[in-house]
């Protein structure tokens, strides 16, 4: 610890700050069905939540070493190319929270440290098959895999239970949602906080305080898990919301299954050292379960913005880390001017954000957006639920205007 630099220390901090918007953002991956099925209170979800991204944290360092020495080369890194990298992924993630979109922490970081080492040291600086076969490729499996794995849970879990109670299914299936927010926010902890401990780990082998290839220091692992832990109880409610009810309305069977199938691709990717997007994964499996319920459906327009989100992850935060980088490489006048715009961004971003406030008072109320032609196309010829009262089926056509003059019209009813 002694050999660190202000500039390292400036670093690390930063980077504990980016380690602190992944837990606020990313608390709906775990914790968003939970609370809209009512399976746990709002502020009890986050909590828990919370103290499981800390246990998970200490379970491995897989994904860690995959940042410090996978993604870019370590030579020619410096301590300001890791700072910049780190401005670009918070500034991305302020602004998709702010939106209330579901947006890959993961790859805000990973397009930030792109970014600023292509404009450090060029692309050669850049491991191209590492970014591809780690970073790109699990990008695109992961909500498939996990999405396939939620629609074929869903329908299983419909299936056996098509004759059983529904409030006796229901009280079971949300005590099985708790157990697997659970296992999603350890998941979450794994992959995550790990990333953090990576970037750290980096930049202190940048500033020479660590040798190449080295792992994370115990203090690393301790100060990112507690970081990704107090934003995560902070609850990142605007997107909890949107990955809530937004995308679909998911009944706690549906819940448990796309819980408990993301938590499996999460975990898996981990051991494999994948630099996977927990946030990929879960919504895959939220659309997947959404669309396993017989008329079940998923709100489209509110997914595509999330895709194209998703697509602008990389590049966006890659382009910020870039020309931070340009900034930062003037010179210490060059820091204090990107840690100020820093800073002034962060700042403006809270006082819009209090403009119109979502928090655990409100974050289950619906202003939901119309459902959408292919949505509403699909609700019209799905069957009605079992059990739906045969007046309720009814439709009442309005009558026209009667002429001048005239008796009324009753209204027809079909």
């Amino acid at each position: 610890m002694e050999h660190i630099t202000l500039l390292l220390a400036i670093v690390i901090v930063t980077a504990l700050v980016f380690d602190f918007t992944n837990g606020f953002h990313d608390t709906a991956n775990a914790m968003a069905t939970t609370i809209s099925t009512g399976a746990l209170k709002p502020k009890t979800a986050v909590a828990m939540s919370a103290v499981l991204n800390l246990a998970g944290a200490f379970l491995s360092v897989e994904v860690a070493k995959t940042i410090s020495s996978g993604i870019v080369t370590e030579s020619g890194i410096t301590p300001e190319v890791i700072f910049a990298a780190l401005v670009g992924a918070i500034l991305w993630n302020l602004v998709t929270w702010l939106i209330g979109l579901p947006s890959s922490s993961s790859h805000a970081l990973m397009g930030g440290l792109i970014g600023a080492t292509v404009a450090s040291v060029g692309i050669g600086g850049v491991n191209g098959g590492t970014v591809v076969t780690k970073v790109l490729i699990p990008a695109i499996a992961a909500p498939l895999v996990a999405g396939i794995a939620a629609f074929l849970a869903s329908r299983l879990t419909y299936k056996i239970g098509k004759n059983a109670d529904e409030k006796a299914t229901a009280k079971g299936y949300r005590a099985g949602q708790v157990a697997s927010a659970g296992l999603v926010s350890l998941a979450h902890g794994t992959n995550d906080a790990q990333k953090t401990m990576g970037i750290i780990t980096l930049a202190l082998i940048a500033g020479g305080v660590l040798s190449p290839g080295s792992n994370p220091p115990m203090w690393v692992i301790l100060s990112a898990g507690l970081a990704i832990a107090m934003g995560t109880y902070l609850g990142g409610w605007r997107i909890i919301r949107t990955m809530g009810k937004g995308l679909t309305d998911l009944q706690p069977q549906q819940g448990f299954a796309a819980q408990t199938s993301a938590a499996s691709v999460i975990l898996a990717s981990s051991n494999l050292g994948f630099s996977l997007s927990t946030t990929h994964s879960c919504s895959g499996a939220v659309m997947g379960a959404g669309l396993g319920r017989k008329g079940g459906v998923v709100r489209w327009s509110t997914a595509t913005r999330m895709f194209v989100a998703w697509g602008l992850t990389l590049p966006a935060a890659a382009l910020v880390a870039a020309g931070s980088e340009f900034v930062t490489k003037q010179g210490d006048w060059g820091v204090a001017v990107v840690a100020a715009f820093l800073i002034g961004a962060c700042a403006a971003i809270w006082f819009v954000s209090r403009r119109q406030v979502v928090d655990h008072t409100n974050v289950n109320d619906t202003d939901a957006e119309p459902a959408g032609v292919v949505t509403a196309a699909i609700a019209a010829v799905a069957p009605p639920p079992a059990g739906t009262p045969a007046q309720d089926m009814k439709t009442t056509i309005p009558a026209p205007a009667p002429a001048s003059g005239s008796e009324p019209t009753r209204p027809a009813t079909v």
